[in-house]
């Protein structure tokens, strides 16, 4: 990973409801113009982490910094929010909606209004813009929702779950939107449960589980720490002779192509050999983990 610039920072972030602790030591970075997915399970702490962030809660201990400074409530007008919990207003239409959220963060009528058709047609709403919030599906609430996140054009984007109940094609437009605002250099926070997406769209990754860090670097740095040596051959004839070869742990098998672990001991060579030996190879080549991968292997 080239040299990047974080721009926030938790340090040691702990916080209690009561007797249960739910974060402990809450330790990562997201970096300037970077895409960073915050993964765990369901009240790993990932929401409390991120109302942190927005301020509206207090950590226990520990601190949160922007642009190596603590974080002020100026700093946090300047960002933008996704909720879990949705709360636009179902009586207003799209448009008034966005466009008043706008005025809120402070941008004069025009630049309101401008900004807002701008948006409605980034997330694919511009033709449903003079309708109510209530008579839209949920997954064009959810549309909304991201455009009145966006629409002051903020500085740092934290997106609790912003993927939920989108169908493809809607997950589509949104990464090709957030993917544009990372261009820009915004930093982009987002947790997910569909690490399918995750694994689409993210730089860094931060995985907690019960309020813990347990990894965090950027994808590629991850998979490279978690990575196993692994590796998938395809030949013309079937693959089942691999089980009798030293070293070799068969992990999937599916006549002509297969899925296999090597012991420290192995050479992936000389299997690559034994092959050849016995007809055409048309692929070989180490397996990667997948986000999912890594996430069951550091959170079991």
């Amino acid at each position: 990973m080239g040299r990047v610039t974080t721009t926030l920072r938790l340090d040691g972030v702990d916080r209690s409801f009561g007797d249960r602790q739910v974060l402990k030591n809450v330790t990562f970075d997201v970096h300037a113009g970077r895409m960073t997915g915050f993964v765990g399970g369901n009240g790993a702490g990932k929401t409390t982490t991120m109302r942190i962030i927005l301020g509206v809660l207090a950590p226990d201990a520990g601190s949160v910094r922007w642009r190596d400074a603590p974080l002020t409530t100026s700093d946090r007008q300047r960002f933008g929010y996704l909720p879990e919990e949705r709360g636009l207003y179902p009586k207003m239409t799209v448009r008034e909606q966005v466009t008043y959220l706008g005025r809120l963060h402070g941008l004069g009528p025009a630049a309101a209004r401008r900004a807002t058709d701008d948006l409605l047609e980034q997330v694919g709403l511009d033709a449903r813009g003079d309708d109510l919030l209530e008579t839209l599906s949920l997954g064009n609430q959810q549309r909304a929702q991201i455009a009145a996140a966006l629409v002051h054009d903020p500085e740092l984007l934290v997106l609790d779950e912003p993927f939920s109940g989108l169908d493809p094609l809607a997950v589509d437009t949104l990464l090709a939107v957030l993917r544009e605002r990372a261009a820009r250099g915004v930093p982009v926070l987002f947790s997910s449960h569909q690490l399918d997406v995750v694994e689409r769209l993210c730089d860094d990754l931060v995985i907690i589980s019960d309020g813990e860090i347990r990894a965090t670097g950027s994808r590629d740095e991850l998979r490279s720490t978690y990575a196993r040596p692994r590796f998938e051959l395809v030949v013309d004839t079937d693959a089942g002779w691999l089980r009798d070869q030293r070293g070799v742990t068969l992990v999937d098998l599916d006549g002509q192509r297969a899925v296999f672990d090597l012991t420290a001991d192995a050479d992936d060579q000389q299997v690559l050999r034994e092959a050849l030996a016995r007809g055409p190879v048309r692929a070989f080549r180490p397996v990667t983990p997948t986000i999912a991968e890594i996430f069951r292997e550091v959170t079991q």
